[in-house]
């Protein structure tokens, strides 16, 4: 019921008047008198009155009058706006810490924002409680319904796929194999633990210590970004830790509705064991499946925005928000359905959407994602003071070293494992980052939150020892990461902006190595990543994204998105005035605005050369491997150039085989010269063992004389070869060497330049060629034998 105002119009009908409950008879006769409120919704319609015959409404009348009392000028109704009201104060007080750690820079150099925020919560839940007030607790609905999602979709949604793909199946076994291994250890030793820990324990079974092992094995990805970011690790480690916690959700969620339930069975089957180990197949592809299908039509819808620009980025917010809400609907691993709905949509959507929405996405998910992470460590804090809590001394030591040793050894054990397949291996400084940075936070506490009293009145005991756990890790290994990660010296993220360079050859490495896998016949991650992205082009962009992008080689793609952030940098920096509007980047990457004059104007490119130099990138940077004809290592083309190929590395062959004997030859001691006498008697024991040849032209022509071999002058050389250059006379050593023998040139012009001497050879390529006609020392000739033979 809405009370009406003291003062009617009077031209209103009577029955259009709702009254207060307080007054159950009206202030003109009725002919059915009222007795109560519910009167009003059953009594007959009440007949009409005409105005002029309406009594005046400030009881000035016969009747029941109410009492006149002065017009409220101020009013206070803090009920009214009590919940609004206190959302809004929490908010505001998140934002304003978050803006006071950044302003003072000594601070949170120091220690992590995350610390700091849990301390304000907890200062602001003992002056809450100090005043007599009940301060506020973080309840699981608004964790995991309101805070939660916001952190999620943002890390999905700008996730690093092609580091998440590479690395995809070192995540899993983090994340699956090692989630299990810390919940049944840590599980295991604690139910040891209770069953020697005395009568405070031994009422624990060993269902609910699994199940406080699932809760509490789980890394946390708010903690983890919270850290992570800050200290600006590489890139490698903080994919590995961020997407084991992303991913090991499902593994928690499995575990924790399983062991749940199993707490209220009598008697645990072999069959409830299998349907336990099916529902994590389920519980993953689920939320995988469901983020995939939103996913999909998201990007179909934004596909028809382009006439209502304002309301595209709702659609990635809403879609992205029912995904998460279904497969919570169906006990599935919400966080799952945000990751895969937020990879699956972007590229289609930021295909579709105008720069302005994309703008308007990044920042409202990086704003809404903040003010949650503030949000759930101020609450950390403040349901830490607000909650009650049962304090075990053994129960809460044994978990935080468990959990520790559980940590180190899972991370040791499986990294051992996985670098007997990884290319890149991981190094123990890596392994040690990865176990220290094993952070829980909010969700271990959530989860707890929600158990059931009924069921585990041990719930209190759990919180203080999770509670415990979560200051530890977030404080302690928290604010010692940074000091170690530089006192190791690990290698740090380095900001270095994308270029087309670095675009242009990480496509041509990619397309090289699925070659080299279809020539092996390997069937690697980078085949099946090229089968992918051809059936992405060829089916699922023509039908998600609109217009003529969907036909856009990706690399001119990524030339137009480098283009729009370059021009909106320079006109943000206030370095250039005037730009016109057919510059290309090319011409802008070149401008340095601080040295820029006012009013120089820029050359403007010509339509005709952009694109002429888009065509260029489009036919010799992108369809590189389509160009090719399909092959494999059965059907190879053969190659025309491949048997000339083969005979020239033949003769280079041989050719290297010459030279090593040549080499040999040289080793071999000369041949002692003879004596004149002895050389006359050779000589005349043969003479036509001297007789000039046809193909001779180039060596000296040696005439004898043998009717008086006692003069020695009587040996006449004819058309014999200067051995110096040019006319120029011997050199010493020459004239020692004797005489130089020439080889004949090649009858074929087009041979190998291995056998093709140059004119201008050099003195120790002649000695080699001498060599030939040296084979060094003969043995001693036989009797009846000539001294020189024929033909030599």
């Amino acid at each position: 019921c809405i009370a009406s105002s003291s003062s009617t119009h009077p031209l209103y009908p009577a029955p259009f008047f709702h009254y207060p409950p307080s007054s159950c008879t009206p202030p003109f006769p009725s002919p059915t008198p009222l007795s109560s409120c519910t009167s009003l919704c059953t009594a007959p319609p009440l007949p009409l009155i005409h105005p002029l015959n309406k009594q005046p409404a400030n009881g000035s009348g016969e009747g029941h009058a109410k009492p006149r009392k002065a017009f409220p000028v101020l009013g206070i109704d803090y009920t009214h706006v009590r919940i609004p009201f206190e959302i809004s104060l929490w908010i505001l007080l998140a934002c304003l810490m978050k803006l006071g750690f950044h302003v003072i820079p000594s601070v949170s150099n120091i220690v992590p924002e995350s610390c700091l925020l849990i301390v304000v919560g907890l200062l602001v839940g003992g002056l809450i409680k100090g005043v007599g007030e009940k301060p506020p607790i973080l309840k699981s609905d608004i964790f995991f319904l309101f805070l939660l999602p916001p952190i999620i979709l943002d890390a999905g949604y700008f996730l690093p796929l092609r580091q998440f793909t590479e690395n995809l199946g070192t995540i899993l076994i983090f994340a699956v194999v090692g989630t299990l291994w810390n919940a049944f250890f840590l599980g295991g030793l604690m139910y040891a633990v209770c069953q020697l820990g005395g009568p405070g324990l031994n009422h624990i079974g060993l269902l609910a210590n699994l199940l406080f092992g699932s809760i509490i094995s789980a890394v946390d990805p708010v903690a983890v970004l919270a850290v992570f970011e800050e200290i600006h690790i590489n890139e490698l480690l903080h994919i590995l830790v961020f997407g084991e916690s992303l991913l090991n959700d499902a593994v928690t969620v499995v575990l924790y509705h399983l062991f749940e339930e199993f707490a209220n069975f009598e008697q645990v089957t072999i069959i409830d064991i299998i349907l336990g180990f099916l529902s994590f197949f389920v519980v993953s592809l689920g939320g995988v499946f469901v983020g995939v299908i939103y996913g999909v039509i998201a990007a179909f819808t934004s596909r028809f925005t382009s006439h209502i620009r304002v309301i595209e980025p709702l659609f990635v917010f809403l879609y992205s928000y029912m995904a998460y809400l279904s497969a919570e609907l169906f006990h599935l691993s919400g966080i799952m359905a945000l990751i895969a709905s937020g990879v699956v949509m972007r590229p289609y959507v930021e295909a579709n959407i105008s720069h302005k929405s994309h703008t308007t996405i990044k920042y409202f998910l990086k704003m809404w994602s903040s003010v949650s992470e503030t949000l759930i460590f101020i609450f950390l804090g403040v349901s830490t003071v607000a909650g009650h809590h049962y304090w075990n001394w053994t129960f809460v030591i044994s978990t935080l070293l468990f959990c520790l040793i559980a940590r180190v050894l899972g991370v040791l054990v499986l990294t051992w494992f996985i670098n007997k397949f990884r290319i890149v291996k991981l190094t123990p400084k890596d392994q040690f980052i990865i176990a220290y940075g094993g952070l829980r936070g909010a969700i271990a506490f959530s989860l707890c939150y929600l158990l059931d009293y009924k069921h585990f009145g041990m719930r209190d005991m759990f919180l203080t020892a999770i509670i415990t756990v979560i200051f530890f890790t977030v404080f302690v290994q928290g604010m010692t990461i940074r000091p170690l990660v530089d006192l190791l010296a690990v290698k740090k993220k380095q900001e270095t902006k994308r270029s087309i360079n670095e675009e242009i050859h990480t496509q041509f490495l990619d397309h090289l190595l699925t070659g080299i896998e279809d020539i092996c016949g390997h069937y690697g991650h980078h085949h099946w990543k090229d089968k992918l992205n051809r059936f992405n082009k060829k089916y699922v962009k023509k039908c998600l994204i609109a217009g003529e992008r969907s036909k856009e080689p990706q690399l001119i793609a990524f030339y137009h998105k480098m283009e729009m952030k370059q021009a909106i940098e320079l006109v943000e920096s206030g370095g250039i005035g005037k730009i016109p509007s057919a510059v290309s980047t090319v011409s802008i990457q070149n401008i340095n605005p601080k040295t820029l004059p006012v009013e120089r104007i820029l050359p403007a490119l010509s339509k005709d050369k952009e694109e002429e130099i888009r065509k260029i990138l489009r036919n010799n940077l992108q369809k590189t491997r389509q160009r090719l004809r399909s092959y494999n290592r059965h059907t190879l083309v053969a190659d025309p150039y491949e048997e000339a190929w083969n005979q020239m590395l033949l003769r280079r062959q041989k050719a290297r085989q010459l030279e090593q004997k040549m080499n040999n030859y040289l080793t071999v001691p000369a041949h002692k010269l003879d004596s004149p006498t002895m050389s006359r008697a050779r000589i005349g024991s043969d003479p036509l063992a001297y007789e000039p040849k046809a193909d001779s032209e180039n060596l000296p022509i040696i005439t004898i004389d043998p009717a008086s071999p006692q003069s020695p002058e009587s040996v006449d050389l004819m058309n014999e070869e200067p051995k110096g250059c040019g006319g120029l006379p011997p050199s010493p050593e020459e004239d020692e060497e004797g005489l130089v023998m020439r080889v004949k040139e090649p009858s074929s012009p087009g041979t190998d330049d291995v056998f093709t001497p140059g004119t201008g050879d050099s003195p120790s390529n002649q000695r080699m060629l001498r060599c030939l006609s040296d084979p060094g020392p003969r043995p001693e000739p036989e009797e009846g034998e000539p001294f020189i033979p024929k033909g030599q």
